[in-house]
């Protein structure tokens, strides 16, 4: 029976490791799961050591804000590896912190197999990660067709797996009646993150901008904020306090499938809306931004921020990035995103064009195939 330990930092990750643990279950039936995450790797038969609501610190401020907590699931994880001597080590994104258990697991685990499946987007910033990746994992499985190419060039292997995102928004598609207009009144949605942090930094601005643009827009009057797992309404609504018309909604697919247009905070969502095949601008807060106007051409190595125009490799939906991000600069592509047909066309040709490019394989049943071959 082999023993696999997991290890996911986010809402998404979490998401993707539990479809990974049930497409290794059809082909290793006696498996057994642990390791770091949320409540779907729970429901897929994972048994938590620490739940990701507790690690889920991005930036600088917070990262040394809550050092001592980082410390102390660092701990937690590597006394958990010791104690499972697990087969096989599999990292979700989460960088900072996998990269560290996979050089504790090579050290003290020298018959664990480390794979890391969604590796960080080194590609867009920190390429020097790049060999601390290499050298501490067996397996790289890439989620963007351009990946292997990258990592080739700094002589590593890299498997092309296909897009856990794409899987995902397809499995559902499948899932639900084919499309159709929604029954309620038109709407827009606002996508703030799935961290409280990136809410209490994203979601004001995502308000007031919104309501300035639908001002101008009478058809479109409702707005709606989809909620994050694991983060209470009430933390919402300290900040809709202004606008008691304002609706939250769990369900983000089926929210983003229906809405006229969307605000989304930079991430994972920005692709997940752009399958589903909704209009959207992409916003990214960061804690001294305005700093980035200066240093930003030597912390990113590409043209792009967002999945979506990483992917398509052009500019498809309108990046809002730390010091352009307004309320003023939300009101006004918004406005356009509600009003102008051909930049709405223009927008839905270039998601074509990704769904394309990432094709329509299983990520997860790829990702098992190879890691069950090795055991």
């Amino acid at each position: 029976m082999a023993k696999y330990f997991l290890i996911a930092g986010e809402a998404s990750g979490d998401m993707h490791a539990a479809r990974l643990i049930d497409a290794i279950r059809q082909r290793d039936a006696e498996a057994s799961f642990s390791g770091l995450g949320g409540d779907k790797m729970q429901a897929a038969g994972c048994r938590l050591y620490q739940h990701y609501s507790k690690m889920a610190y991005m930036g600088y401020v917070q990262v040394i804000a809550h050092m001592g907590d980082i410390r102390r699931n660092i701990r937690i994880a590597e006394q958990a590896l010791l104690s499972e001597q697990p087969d096989h080590l599999i990292l979700i994104d989460y960088p900072g912190f996998n990269l560290r258990m996979a050089a504790f697991s090579r050290k003290h685990l020298p018959r664990t197999r480390v794979t890391y499946y969604i590796p960080p987007k080194i590609w867009a910033w920190k390429r020097w990660r790049v060999h601390k990746i290499g050298k501490y994992c067996h397996h790289i499985l890439g989620i963007f067709p351009f990946e292997p190419e990258f990592y080739a060039k700094y002589g590593y292997n890299c498997t092309y797996v296909g897009n856990p995102t794409a899987e995902g928004i397809a499995a559902y598609k499948r899932s639900v009646p084919a499309d159709q207009p929604s029954a309620s009144s038109p709407y827009v949605a606002l996508l703030p993150g799935s961290r409280k942090h990136e809410i209490e930094n994203c979601l004001p601005k995502m308000l007031a901008g919104t309501m300035q643009a639908l001002q101008n827009c009478p058809n479109v009057q409702r707005v709606v904020v989809t909620t994050a797992p694991g983060i209470e309404p009430m933390f919402y609504q300290q900040f809709m306090a202004a606008y008691p018309t304002v609706e939250l909604s769990s369900d983000t697919y089926a929210t983003v499938r229906h809405a006229q247009a969307a605000v989304v905070n930079s991430g994972t969502a920005t692709l997940e809306t752009a399958l589903l095949g909704c209009p959207q601008v992409a916003v990214y807060h960061l804690a001294f931004g305005h700093l980035l106007a200066f240093f930003r051409p030597v912390m990113f190595q590409i043209p792009h921020f967002t999945l979506v125009n990483i992917v398509a490799d052009r500019e498809v939906i309108k990046e809002l990035l730390v010091y352009e991000f307004t309320v003023e600069s939300v009101r006004d592509e918004l406005s356009r995103l509600l009003t102008d047909s051909e930049h709405v066309r223009q927008i839905r040709e270039g998601y074509a064009e990704i769904e394309k490019r990432l094709g329509n394989s299983s990520a997860s049943e790829a990702a098992a195939a190879i890691i069950c071959t090795n055991d």
